[in-house]
């Protein structure tokens, strides 16, 4: 376990290896997909964009992700997974040596930032409750309850964890700050 009382096998697998062509056209395509999303926006973003700005085949890049949304979430698990290792393993305020309240804080600054950046893609995750609480919701309520837990929060913490993590939901999120 690490300091917020999540099991470190909780965290996601890492990739199985993969060849040098298809790790470099996996992170060309990556990279472009990023890039192009922020500057345009996710859904004014093609496939065809993203193959000619990594300079691949559209194919491969079907081949490599399947769909449009297989490759919205690979982005989506990759930034879930460097959020995760920056509260579970990082330096504070955010990390686990930093104390619970300004832990908890930096939690929400970094999660707000995290649905700012990809609300279009996590709204639609949200419509399907297999995705909506899915692996990473199960460790950011653990991570927050344990936060709310160390700051010496009494009462229901499930309920106070599941409350602070509905201010940031991305459609609550975009409703609040955006439309």
């Amino acid at each position: 376990m690490d300091g917020t009382g999540v099991q470190i096998g909780d965290l996601p697998a890492s990739a199985p290896h993969e060849r040098g062509d298809a790790a470099r056209n996996r992170l060309l395509l990556l990279d472009a997909a990023r890039t192009l999303i922020a500057e345009r926006g996710t859904d004014a973003v093609t496939m065809d964009d993203i193959a000619t700005a990594a300079g691949v085949g559209k194919g491969t890049l079907f081949r490599r992700f399947g769909s449009r949304a297989g490759l919205m979430m690979v982005l989506l698990d990759e930034d879930e997974r460097a959020l995760q290792q920056a509260y579970l393993f990082g330096p504070p305020p955010l990390g686990p040596d930093g104390a619970p309240l300004e832990r908890l804080l930096a939690f929400g600054r970094e999660r707000l930032r995290f649905v700012t950046t990809h609300r279009t893609l996590l709204s639609e995750a949200n419509r399907d409750p297999k995705t909506r609480f899915s692996a990473p919701f199960g460790v950011q309520h653990t991570h927050v309850k344990v936060l709310l837990q160390a700051a010496g929060s009494t009462g229901d913490l499930d309920a106070q964890a599941d409350a602070l993590l509905a201010l940031l939901d991305a459609d609550y999120v975009s409703h609040q700050l955006i439309d």
